[in-house]
């Protein structure tokens, strides 16, 4: 039974989909005017974590992840570049997939953009004018937040408490500070399409109401993202799609937390964002979605070298244990077993419950892995056997190309492409190395091995034989 962390209760809840095995999750995308930064990497790697776990138990998921293509941001950054906003928002789409491409991440079911949903967003606007909760004025469209008796009820701030405290954005045509923009009226030379009001574009909480009701519906069973969207975004959402709608948005609101950069916000005024594009350039994406993932979501991560070499180290054991697996299988005896492989076999089993009990419980990630180095644990104490079976070696390597596929980590599995000439040029060493060994040429042989060591070339010597890998 799956339990998720709702944030609009504050507390854990059985999870029930609407329709019985199928999943309705929509997970708010970026604005797409730079590269992906750590803080957008996270819910990226996060949410697609629990889909494909969703998936895993069964489930029929339908994931929705927007574009903002069309921003100030994207404005500001097509005036910088004399380019056109949909050029730049083109541009950044297209690393963005490169970027979650490399992170292992699923793409989205529908990946829909503001700016090919214009006329549902103008519906979206009309229906609310029709209900009087919202207003023009001198051509902007605002939401009347007073008319929406729960307002604040995801951040847990009452209308009082937002109004005395929050920062809102000044505007001499709102009714009230709290109201926020529909629709803003055109400004010169700045892209702007026809609405009933007059030529603009849309605001920014609009978009992803209106596309949610487009592709899921007027409730849909979980919608997440980052904890910063909690206030304004998330909470502007409701008011608007439960006053046009009159039905709950979501019945299950997910938020991850946030990303420190050695104790410090991440911001731009420190000028210490990580952008994926630059971080992947000098490590493994897969190392870093493993990093984001050994923290349980709905906590703060304090990213560090330190953390970086943690995770790299952590997923090398797992690498070198499964190839340690393969090395043994060739050599395995094939035949009826006997009680300590029975043994062996039940336990890999429970291994598997554990982390769908660590998975069921707000999606453990960080316990889950925990379970798999449990696993790897238990499989090189049975490597250490002289006589191993195919059978139960096999089912050690499914068991672990299962479970970390469900985290999304299984590329570390798969044997990095090389050049086979350096791979002869390598064999051709440890063969020399052999013949030395057996001559007591241990000089020669403590030669050719550094000679390997420097080209990133690590030998273990195990009883079955030499194996070799890449540092």
């Amino acid at each position: 039974m799956i339990q998720i962390y709702n944030t609009l209760t504050r507390r854990k809840e059985k999870f029930q989909p609407i329709e019985p095995g199928k999943v309705k999750m929509y997970v708010c995308g970026p604005t797409v005017y730079n590269y992906i930064h750590l803080g957008n990497a996270r819910p990226l790697v996060v949410f697609d974590t629990v889909r494909r776990y969703l998936e895993y138990k069964g489930y029929e998921v339908t994931y929705v992840q927007n574009f903002t293509d069309i921003d100030d941001k994207i404005i500001n950054k097509a005036k910088e570049t004399g380019k056109s906003p949909l050029e730049i928002s083109e541009q950044y789409i297209q690393e963005f997939f490169v970027d979650a491409d490399a992170l292992n991440v699923k793409r989205a079911s529908i990946h829909p953009k503001v700016t090919e949903n214009m006329k549902e967003i103008i519906d979206f606007i009309q229906g609310l004018l029709d209900q009087d909760v919202a207003y023009i004025a001198n051509g902007d469209v605002y939401f009347k937040t007073n008319r929406f008796k729960d307002y604040g009820k995801l951040s847990h701030q009452s209308i009082d408490d937002l109004q005395s405290g929050a920062r809102v954005e000044v505007d001499k045509n709102k009714e009230n500070p709290l109201d926020f923009a529909l629709w803003k009226r055109e400004k010169p030379e700045e892209i702007a399409w026809d609405s009933p009001w007059g030529k603009g574009r849309p605001g920014w909480h609009i978009e992803c109401s209106t596309m949610v009701r487009k592709y899921l519906g007027n409730t849909i069973d979980i919608h997440a993202g980052g904890a910063d969207l909690i206030f304004p975004h998330h909470e502007n959402e409701i008011a608007q799609s439960e006053s046009l709608t009159h039905q709950p948005l979501a019945n299950y609101w997910m938020h991850n937390g946030y990303i420190n950069i050695n104790n410090e916000k991440m911001s731009k005024s420190l000028g210490n964002v990580i952008t994926i594009h630059d971080l992947s350039q000098r490590v493994n994406p897969i190392v870093l979605r493993f990093l984001l993932l050994s923290v349980h979501y709905r906590h703060p991560i304090n990213f560090t070298e330190d953390l970086i070499e943690q995770s790299k180290n952590g997923l090398e054991r797992i690498r070198t244990t499964y190839l340690n697996l393969t090395h043994r299988l060739d050599g395995t005896r094939i035949g009826k077993r006997r009680d300590l492989e029975n043994e062996a076999i039940e336990k890999i089993q429970e291994f598997q419950q554990q982390f769908e009990k660590e998975m069921d419980d707000d999606f453990n990630t960080a316990n889950a892995i925990t379970v798999i180095f449990d696993l790897i644990k238990q499989a090189n104490l049975y490597l250490q056997n002289q006589t191993v079976y195919q059978e139960v070696i096999q089912i050690f390597m499914d068991k672990l190309q299962l479970l970390l596929g469900i985290l999304g980590l299984d590329r570390i599995l798969v044997k990095s492409q090389t050049n086979t000439k350096d791979d002869l040029w390598i064999e051709e060493l440890i063969e020399k190395r052999q013949v030395a060994r057996k001559n007591k040429d241990w000089a020669l042989a403590d030669k050719i091995r550094d000679q390997l060591k420097e080209a990133g070339i690590i030998l273990e010597d195990t009883p079955q034989g030499v194996r070799w890998r890449r540092k």
